[in-house]
């Protein structure tokens, strides 16, 4: 049976340098939250990020069902929606990084639709996060051998507790990045040559940045999930 290709857990740790740089940028009221978001822990677990908004925002609908057209040198990797809310972004994120098709999209394409998600400021993307999410070079052919190929199903997504417990208590502090977390679960449907396949579960959570007047964008994704 071929590997399957799960866009969820290859290399996706931050930097020092990375590290450095966001809790240079960030509020420190925020260092509670540590043990709750992961990915924003320097070795003395100080984490960084900006407060996620009010807690009604986490029963928003997903985005339009029909999805974004591929990107130009992108496969089958469709572009980032224009959705100004965290939520429903990190929904459209969640689907495309649980879907893929090896057999008309080469790995550079991958890489190329995907880093066309993460926002523009430097200072608080984390690209590793995101291409660490693709297999090595060999193992993406030896899938693409075997036409693996995947589709997403997300159901639900949500501001994890310690996050929402951060906004109610240093409610300003959103100003520095515009930077939420958000959990996104859903199904993976995958599916190979000669009638194989299977369907797994899937759980992840996303930094993602929404600025006010401007569509979101990602910022990172978490090594692990916070609930």
């Amino acid at each position: 049976m071929p590997k399957r290709l799960s866009l969820s857990g290859y290399g996706a740790s931050w930097s020092t340098k990375q590290r450095a740089a966001v809790v240079a940028l960030t509020v420190v009221v925020l260092l509670a939250i540590a043990a709750a978001v992961a990915w924003f822990t320097s070795r003395n677990d100080h984490p960084s990020t900006g407060p996620a908004p009010s807690a009604s925002h986490s029963t928003s609908p997903a985005p339009d069902a029909s999805a974004p057209a591929p990107g130009p040198g992108s496969g089958s990797v469709p572009r980032p929606p224009q959705i100004s809310e965290p939520v429903a972004y990190a929904k459209a994120v969640a689907a495309m990084l649980w879907s893929y098709d090896t057999r008309t999209t080469s790995r550079d394409q991958q890489l190329v639709g995907m880093q066309a998600w993460m926002t523009k400021e430097a200072k608080y993307a984390d690209s590793a996060s995101v291409s660490g999410q693709v297999p090595d070079p060999l193992l993406w052919s030896r899938m693409a051998d075997q036409d693996q190929h995947a589709t997403a199903t997300v159901t639900e997504a949500h501001f994890p507790t310690a996050f929402k417990q951060a906004l109610a208590d240093h409610p300003s502090a959103i100003t520095q990045a515009y930077i939420y977390v958000v959990t996104v679960n859903g199904k993976q449907t995958i599916a190979w040559k000669k009638g194989g396949g299977g369907a797994e579960d899937r759980a992840i959570t996303l930094a993602v940045q929404c600025r006010p007047q401007h569509d979101c964008t990602l910022a990172a994704i978490a090594p692990t999930v916070t609930q």
